[in-house]
């Protein structure tokens, strides 16, 4: 799996329409949509999906309104039942990073991407996720030779075996669970992977997942993080909490306030980065970020964090919140991106969904 910062060949996206994401709060989020989509089209393809033809029409006006409908958008009219296709979709990967148990006997030798396609049964938590289940192998079938899914055991008995398009029971792999720096090393937490709470594998341990890296994703070396933030309703995933931004370097969320209930957490994990080593042996550089200011609406702390940055071809898609930290989390990826431009995109209403720029996006590598 490539890295974030890599060369894309498209961002995919799935355009909104799930009001209960953003009960009484829904009309600001297609143009939202539309500010992101406007700054990725001018550097990438994107690859939007709307439910019907109404839909897409509907997304085609609202593009057109604020000036973001482009030739560099193409749409694909498959229902879905939310928009999170970080963790719905499935995740792009250049087929030399592919371990040795995958065999694509229908793809060409030397094809550039594969698709890996976890299961997805939406944080183990919602009831409607059949549409978006789907997702991911339509999205692997636009652009790439190979679709692969990890199974839980094989014919033949052998737990870990590793059989491409295959019946059985699937591994639940969410997208923003896990963060790689391409070159070996995955960074994901215990509260997602092997709490009991929102349980995705309730048969797979800490090695059992730690090899579904190393096979599938190019990633033998784990680095487990504890606990993620307040108000998560994914149960601690890692990209509202540290992010690689270089083979060598994560940007890490601290919480200064030591009344705050993030505070406890996000120093345990910075205590873990600190003794943690890379691939290669050698410690992290770590950069942190502080949260931002409470968000809270209708008194519900929501999991504001800049942490959810996406990274795409000569842009940062930030979110900020109109808060004081806002200005130290952008100058920050400023200093760690000098050669992509950093677009905040104003996200104090989206976040109601409980989610921002890394959780609606997924990267195709090019």
């Amino acid at each position: 799996m490539p890295a974030e910062w890599e060369p894309h060949a498209a961002t995919w996206l799935a355009w909104p329409h799930y009001h209960g994401d953003w009960p009484g709060k829904f009309e600001p989020i297609p143009w939202v949509y539309a500010e992101i989509i406007r700054n990725l089209s001018r550097n990438e393809r994107v690859e939007l999906i709307v439910n019907d033809s109404s839909a897409a029409k509907q997304a085609r006006k609202v593009l057109n309104r604020a000036g973001a409908l482009s030739e560099n958008i193409r749409f694909h009219r498959w229902p879905t039942n939310r928009v999170w296709l970080r963790d719905s979709g499935c995740i792009f990967v250049t087929n030399d990073l592919v371990g040795p148990g995958l065999r694509p006997g229908h793809a060409e030798q030397g094809s550039a991407a594969c698709a890996i396609k976890f299961r997805f049964n939406a944080w183990a938590k919602y009831s409607n996720w059949h549409h978006d289940e789907k997702i991911g192998s339509l999205m692997a079938n636009v652009n790439t030779p190979a679709l692969f899914r990890r199974e839980r055991e094989s014919r033949t008995g052998h737990p870990h075996e590793i059989r491409p398009l295959s019946g059985g029971k699937r591994v639940v792999l969410e997208g923003g669970s896990i963060d790689v720096n391409g070159a070996g090393t995955i960074l994901t937490t215990e509260e997602c992977l092997l709490s009991k709470v929102q349980q995705r594998n309730p048969h797979m341990t800490r090695v059992h997942y730690e090899r579904v890296f190393a096979d599938y994703l190019g990633a033998p070396h784990t680095i487990w993080l504890g606990r993620g933030i307040f108000g998560d309703d994914t149960h601690g995933h890692v990209d509202d909490l540290t992010r690689f931004v270089a083979k060598d370097t994560v940007i890490t969320m601290v919480e200064p306030d030591s009344k705050d209930v993030n505070h406890a957490p996000l120093r345990a994990n910075l205590r873990r980065l600190q003794a943690a080593r890379d691939q290669d042996g050698r410690q992290l550089t770590i950069v942190e970020i502080p949260m931002p200011q409470a968000v809270v609406f209708e008194g519900r702390r929501l999991p504001a964090s800049y942490a959810n940055f996406y990274i795409a071809n000569g842009v940062v898609l930030a979110p900020v919140f109109n808060r004081p930290n806002d200005r130290i989390a952008l100058n920050t990826l400023a200093q760690l991106f000098p050669s992509r431009e950093i677009v905040p995109i104003y996200s104090g209403d989206f976040i109601w969904g409980l989610g921002a720029m890394h959780c609606m996006t997924q990267q195709q590598p090019a």
